[in-house]
């Protein structure tokens, strides 16, 4: 009876130890396949929010990192995109996070011009509920457009909040905490890229390491009216 144990507890030892193996190696195989994906899909988001004509500068290389927690909202530090003309400023892209989503993080990207305008905003990661919170997808809605052309007149620009806090920006029904979140993290964003663009536009390229996240998959975890 032990031996028979014994025996079944080394077969499937070993049929897990084959399975780990044979995961591992797929993954060391396509790892470039999946780099090389994930570079298209954000340079793809990056050229919706700064036109291609309007620089010319390999805008996903002309990267900084910047740790400003308060301002972009992870502890980790968040990349920078500088987008160049001949040299010259002409915007920036940075990833940021709203931490305070109904439910968790939501990684974004936005763009501000040299003028302080916003040239637009997606959202590159959320687990938001379907139907509800996700609508600050593009692809659900033309909620996340309201942001376009809009600028931030400081930290008390009463304009930056949802309607229902007297703000301009609408809420969705039975879904407030996921737009709020949105709104604050981009005033934060706008704010900090309007206070240290020089510093911004200066420092050395230093993303030489990063793993941009793609749109996820909203869970399904049913946000409170």
């Amino acid at each position: 009876m032990i031996q028979q144990m014994r025996r079944n507890g080394f077969i499937l030892a070993a049929f897990a130890l084959a399975a780990t193996t044979l995961v591992l190696i797929a993954q060391w195989l396509t790892q470039d396949r999946i780099d090389a994906q994930q570079r298209q899909e954000l340079q793809s988001t990056l050229n919706l929010l700064i036109p291609p004509a309007q620089y010319n500068n390999d805008l996903y290389a002309d990267c900084t990192l910047v740790q400003a927690p308060e301002a972009l909202g992870l502890e980790r530090a968040q990349p920078v995109y500088r987008a160049r003309y001949n040299g010259e400023p002409v915007a920036l892209a940075l990833r940021t996070t709203a931490p305070d989503g109904y439910s968790g993080n939501i990684h974004l990207l936005v763009a501000v011009n040299n003028e302080s305008q916003v040239k637009g905003v997606r959202v590159l990661q959320h687990r938001e509920t379907p139907g509800l919170g996700d609508k600050i997808e593009a692809r659900r809605s033309d909620w996340i457009l309201g942001f376009d052309n809009r600028r931030v007149s400081g930290e008390n620009d009463s304009r930056w909040e949802v309607r229902r806090d007297g703000g301009i920006f609408d809420q969705f029904s039975g879904a407030t905490i996921t737009p709020r979140a949105v709104v604050n993290a981009v005033q934060r964003t706008v704010l900090y890229a309007d206070n240290n663009r020089e510093e911004l536009f200066s420092a050395a390229s230093s993303c030489t390491e990063q793993t941009p996240e793609t749109p996820g998959h909203p869970a399904d975890d049913g946000e409170i009216p």
